[in-house]
């Protein structure tokens, strides 16, 4: 008789273990399945607004101050590290401040000095010292930041890109000349 009295008590331990881990279970994926419902709806709340929310705060002016007008030579190109841009001045003494981003997929392109050129590394793409597209695919040129010259300081506004077709003239920047 002890031995099946003892064979009742062991099943009776194992049901309340199995009800107790099933009980576990059951409340797990119950909140798991919850966290995953609030994630998927976040996401689709995200992608229904879009990134306008998100531009907001980064549309905040950022005013770059990059020096004396002196300090970069005609015809140059000068990369600016926290602005991620970079300041052309042309052979008529013209400033343009381009960014390093390409239009094709948005990868950073680097200025090759020796071939007079920026070059994107991911899919080829080539512009001038405009940012006028060379070599496609980019379809269309590098996107300019808008440039001050106050004082012969040169400030760039990072907060605010201009996207273009075309390289215009009217995009340069030069030195208001004072008049005495």
């Amino acid at each position: 008789m002890t031995k099946s009295n003892n064979t009742k008590k062991e099943k009776t331990d194992h049901s309340i273990d199995d009800h107790s881990r099933r009980s576990f279970l059951l409340i797990l994926w119950t909140v798991l399945g919850f966290a995953a419902v609030a994630e998927f709806t976040a996401v689709f709340i995200a992608f229904l607004t879009g990134r306008k929310s998100v531009k907001k705060y980064k549309k905040a002016e950022k005013i770059i101050e990059l020096g004396h007008v002196d300090n970069f030579t005609v015809n140059s190109v000068t990369a600016s590290i926290q602005g991620k841009f970079y300041l052309c001045r042309m052979k008529d003494g013209g400033f343009l401040a381009l960014s390093s981003k390409c239009t094709h997929l948005g990868c950073t392109v680097p200025w090759k000095e020796k071939e007079n050129k920026f070059a994107c590394p991911c899919h080829g793409s080539t512009f001038d010292i405009t940012g006028s597209v060379i070599t496609s695919p980019a379809p269309r040129p590098l996107d300019i930041y808008p440039l001050n010259i106050e004082n012969n300081i040169i400030r760039v506004d990072t907060g605010k890109i201009i996207r273009r077709d075309k390289f215009l003239t009217e995009q340069l920047v030069y030195v208001k000349k004072v008049q005495i």
